[in-house]
């Protein structure tokens, strides 16, 4: 009974409290009965035991699923993942787990925390936890066996090269930094990249452009790229550090009044002429649009990478019974300019169910503070892209096998007192062992053309035509397996860098992962070679 009272409770927040028409009362009412007298029934008939929890979740999931991919319900169970995702604070040792080929490793200690002090590295396995084996559990149990009571302690075992090491770690509060690097990089050109937006993201990066123009820095790149968003109001700080106060940065318009909301800037800015140039890419999202597209829409910072992602979305928590959540969408969200820059239209779905984007020709244009023309719909469109290639079949294999980990963790391991810095490279010959490791792991790979080759021989084969064409398939077959088997050569401009990073990042955690690709990171190169002239961000933009 409690299950079905807490579903209604669902309902109910998720329907009746936008106060639909009168005529939709029934239906809701209709579906509600159909939907417990059909549990009721399942309870009662079906032919094995019904776990109440889990069936009526599947059925809170979809109900929340069929909206957008945003909205969602969270269980009790569930709800300190949520909170550490939304404050990013927790009490633990600070290191994130993850399973690499089979192996509970430590993915990322998080520096100057319990794990990261202790002498805990990327790519250490896990062997126990408080004398428990982890052996086969999950990276959700481990952390939990992980975090605990502020300033309790725990055991960790962990094996490095074969060898064991017990580390006794006490817990304390984790609070992890939204900014991954800042430094100087070039000739006055200082850098920040921000990888969240968890409370204080703004104030990080007040503090960090201080230091910055401290050291020097006399132009700017704020790094957005792969940055999915989080609050808003961090958003709306940040851009009030580079605008005057008083000013509109973002508008939320819902289906309840209470949810339509402008936000202005409310202090007094910290640099109004410092030239500034935003990295993005079709990861930012959500509070890193607002920002790359309010300084956008007010010529004060010229974007340079990818289109961005393209979440137009507002969501708000509420509280529902037994500590469980609803996340839902309550509004969208409009620039200065007037855009909205939701790409996918999650409200008028086609037959099959699917999202479709907005379409190029409902896209309406808008005007920038200096009369610049921009578009809504679909992201924010750099000022300055960059076109980047695919990565190959391999490369992406290698990445997604876990092979640059775990090389990288092997490598490390061997040179225990490296340091990485921006002149970091590996030697042919390092990059020979590279592969040779890669034969003894017996790496394979499958191409899209390969599978399709395999495709034409067998629609061959069912054709009866495999006979006359064998010759022929045969030789491209050849072909493509030798073109397949030169892959470190042919790739090497992709494979070498994000080994190198992979490396870096083992070394120097974020830090080591961002000074490796400085030299060669193509946005950055754009970035600063247009910072480079020394001119104001509006005659950059009026001269692209």
């Amino acid at each position: 009974m409690k299950t079905r009272i807490s579903l209604a409770i669902l309902v109910s927040l998720a329907l009746l409290a936008f106060t639909p028409p009168a005529e939709k009362y029934f239906d809701i009412a209709k579906n509600l009965d159909l939907f417990t007298t059909l549990f009721r029934e399942l309870n009662a008939y079906y032919v094995d035991e019904i776990d109440p929890k889990s069936v009526i979740h599947t059925g809170i999931n979809g109900m929340v699923e069929s909206l957008d991919p945003y909205t969602e319900f969270i269980p009790e169970e569930d709800l300190e993942t949520f909170t550490i995702q939304t404050t990013g604070q927790y009490a633990g040792v600070g290191a994130l787990i993850g399973t690499i080929n089979g192996k509970n490793v430590v993915t990322h200690p998080y520096e100057n925390f319990p794990a990261h002090r202790a002498g805990i590295r990327v790519g250490d396995e896990i062997i126990s936890v408080d004398g428990k084996n982890v052996k086969g559990k999950s990276t959700f149990d481990i952390s939990s066996l992980l975090k605990g009571g502020l300033r309790s302690d725990v055991t960790l075992v962990i094996r490095r090269l074969d060898k064991e090491y017990t580390f006794n770690l006490t817990r304390e509060q984790i609070k992890i930094s939204n900014i991954a690097y800042e430094g100087i990089i070039a000739k006055e050109t200082g850098y920040i990249k921000l990888e969240d937006f968890t409370p204080g993201a703004a104030k990080e990066v007040e503090d960090a452009v201080v230091s910055l123009k401290k050291q020097g820095a006399t132009r700017l790149i704020l790094d957005l790229r792969d940055n999915p968003g989080g609050l808003l109001y961090e958003a709306v700080n940040l851009v009030n550090l580079f605008i005057p106060k008083g000013q509109p940065v973002v508008e939320t318009r819902g289906k309840l009044r209470e949810w339509n909301k402008s936000y202005v800037t409310l202090n007094p800015p910290l640099d109004l002429n410092i030239p500034l140039v935003i990295l993005v890419s079709g990861g930012s999202a959500s509070a890193s649009e607002i920002v790359a597209g309010a300084l956008q829409d007010y010529d004060r910072a010229a974007l340079v990478g990818e289109k961005t992602f393209g979440k137009g979305l507002v969501q708000t928590t509420r509280q529902l019974g037994y500590r469980s959540q609803l996340k839902v969408t309550t509004a969208k969200y409009y620039i200065p300019s007037g855009r909205c820059i939701q790409a996918l239209d999650y409200t008028h779905r086609k037959k099959d169910g699917t999202v479709q984007k907005v379409e190029d020709s409902l896209k309406v244009a808008f005007k920038t503070k200096n009369g610049r023309t921009v578009y809504d719909g679909g992201g924010l469109d750099p000022d300055f892209p960059v076109h980047r290639q695919p990565y190959g079949s391999a490369v992406l294999e290698l990445s997604v096998s876990g092979m640059f980990f775990d090389y990288a963790t092997r490598y490390c391991q061997l040179h225990p007192q490296l340091k990485v810095g921006p002149d970091f490279k590996l030697s042919d010959a390092e990059y020979q062992a590279f592969g040779q490791w890669l034969t003894e792991k017996k790496f394979v790979y499958t191409t899209t053309l390969e599978k399709d080759v395999d495709k034409l021989i067998s629609e061959a084969r069912q054709a009866r035509r495999y006979e006359e064409l064998q010759g022929g398939l045969q030789s491209i077959k050849r072909k493509v397996a030798d073109h397949h088997a030169g892959f470190m050569t042919r790739f090497r401009d992709e494979i070498q860098p994000l080994l190198e990073e992979e490396i870096g990042f083992h070394t120097g955690l974020r830090h080591g992962r961002v000074e490796v690709s400085l030299d060669h990171d193509p946005d950055l190169l754009e970035a600063k070679r247009i910072l480079a002239t020394g001119a104001s961000v509006p005659s950059i933009l009026k001269s692209n």
